[in-house]
């Protein structure tokens, strides 16, 4: 069973969160804490901990502050950032202080899951011990990565779909080409490009949007969501 501390100011957030990771095999919620102090302390007293879901903007402290402290203190449980920062150099730091993975908010269950999943088959890489070739190493350091989109065309690269997929999977509601741009960084061009090749294979479900004059605009949602 993998141990977890959930880290998040908003009592609510942090209840939600502990609920999806309960939802897991595997998974364990082993504490919550709402401000880095309280994070730090559950981190010294918790018998054992695997893994920290860690949000950024605590009261008191940031959570990349956080994982400062407890490197300091020569704790080595694992970080997943789970935050609503979005910041490049917030993402950029917490991948230099070792964070594994990033989860932007808002989120939902399936988003998540993805991370947890992908850690647990960390995990067991690491837990198979030896000596590792190039592909094992390979495997292991590929392991926190999201399955790319399936057969993508000649043109097409998977980091991009990944990052379209998981706004797409993280929304909350229809999202148009403009906002998937906005939320990933690439060119509407780029975003629209993506979401049809989606829609196509049938991850995505095309929606349209009427105003008051002119086309509707097209707007997408996640296939898996009601």
């Amino acid at each position: 069973m993998i141990e977890v501390l959930v880290v998040d100011d908003d009592i609510r957030v942090a209840r939600v969160n502990a609920a999806y990771v309960e939802k897991v095999p595997g998974f364990h919620v082993a504490g919550e804490a709402h401000s880095a102090a309280e994070a730090l302390r559950q981190v010294e007293l918790l018998p054992r901990l695997d893994l920290i879901l860690l949000d950024h903007y605590l009261p008191d402290e940031t959570g990349l502050e956080v994982v400062q402290e407890m490197r300091r203190r020569g704790h080595q449980a694992d970080v997943i950032m789970v935050t609503a920062a979005r910041d490049v150099t917030t993402v950029q730091a917490a991948m230099r202080q070792g964070a594994l993975q990033y989860l932007v908010k808002p989120f939902n269950f399936a988003g998540l899951r993805g991370k947890l999943e992908a850690y647990a088959e960390l995990r067991r890489r690491l837990d198979s011990g030896g000596e590792a070739e190039q592909a094992d190493v390979d495997r292991i350091f590929g392991a926190l990565s999201a399955p790319s989109e399936p057969g993508l065309p000649k043109g097409h690269s998977p980091t991009t779909a990944e990052l379209v997929r998981q706004s797409l999977m993280n929304a909350e509601g229809p999202l148009s080409a403009q906002e998937i741009a906005e939320r990933t960084g690439v060119s509407r061009q780029t975003a629209q490009r993506y979401l049809k090749l989606l829609e196509r294979t049938g991850r995505a479900r095309l929606t349209l949007k009427y105003g008051d004059a002119g086309r509707p605009e097209h707007r997408y949602v996640w296939a898996t969501r009601g």
